[in-house]
């Protein structure tokens, strides 16, 4: 959603067609797993911003970010690691503290038709029930990525699989080259607008596309390293810092233009 405005964020958001430079490269832990990187988005200076200037998804609730909204589980595994995340909060700790599964969270619906479970939110049209106010005694923002760092963990060890993936979006799929081998190809590449789907186009805002988010004092491979490093595999992430490393070097063809700008 481009904006002439000057005053409003969105005009700061760049389009969703640009260059994009890609790598790809075997595992090396797997030569079955061949990994496809969208260098431009990983070289980007891209940084979360959330409670420094993010401008949030809905209009009028800054605040929120991108939590207006409950997260969808990708798998048992994922709720299953959330559920024993929050079993560590507290009253002094969740804002909206309550006690058993099915109380904070709901069944809902991806596309329209088959049941999915998500994070519930507070009420009809209020942000997700982990998303402690910015004047919360115990702290504003997650609460579950307050208490991992408490616990001297990474965030994503406690929170739902989408929110800690974000903004990277990796797709796999098994490809049948033309030899009959078969490899898994996993793609990591920016989840813009695009990646929500068509209700993507309607967010009041969106970071990936926005020079005000790109602000990171290191590139997105470095500081997205431990979530790199959980979609791909350890030896995969060696093997992709190296290669973005000599790309930065070697100089970009085709840099992300938030980050230019």
């Amino acid at each position: 959603m481009l904006v002439d405005d000057p005053d409003d964020p969105r005009s700061r958001e760049v389009g969703l067609d640009f260059p994009r430079e890609w790598i790809e490269f075997v595992d090396p832990a797997d030569a079955k797993h061949v990994v496809r990187a969208d260098l431009t988005w990983l070289l980007s200076r891209w940084t979360c911003i959330f409670g420094r200037g993010c401008h949030g998804i809905v209009a009028g609730r800054a605040a929120d970010g991108c939590c207006s909204h409950g997260a969808f589980f990708t798998d048992g595994d994922d709720e299953k690691r959330v559920r024993a995340a929050v079993k560590r909060l507290t009253p002094e700790t969740w804002q909206h503290f309550r006690r058993g599964f099915k109380n904070w969270t709901e069944n809902d619906t991806i596309d329209g038709k088959n049941p999915a479970r998500r994070t519930a939110t507070r009420a009809a049209d209020a942000p997700c029930v982990f998303l402690n106010d910015a004047d919360f005694p115990g702290g504003g923002g997650c609460a579950l990525h307050a208490q991992a760092l408490r616990d001297g963990v990474h965030p994503l060890e406690y929170k739902p699989d989408v929110c800690w993936q974000l903004p990277i979006r990796r797709d796999q799929d098994w490809h049948k080259r033309p030899d009959n081998t078969k490899v898994l190809i996993s793609t990591l590449a920016e989840f813009d607008r695009r990646g929500w789907g068509a209700g993507g186009h309607d967010l009041d805002w969106w970071c990936t596309s926005s020079t005000d988010a790109h602000v990171g004092a290191e590139p997105m491979y470095i500081s997205y390293g431990p979530e790199l490093t959980a979609l791909i595999g350890a030896p995969a992430y060696a093997k992709l810092a190296e290669l973005c490393a000599a790309r930065l070097r070697q100089g970009q063809v085709a840099p992300h233009p938030a980050t230019e700008a």
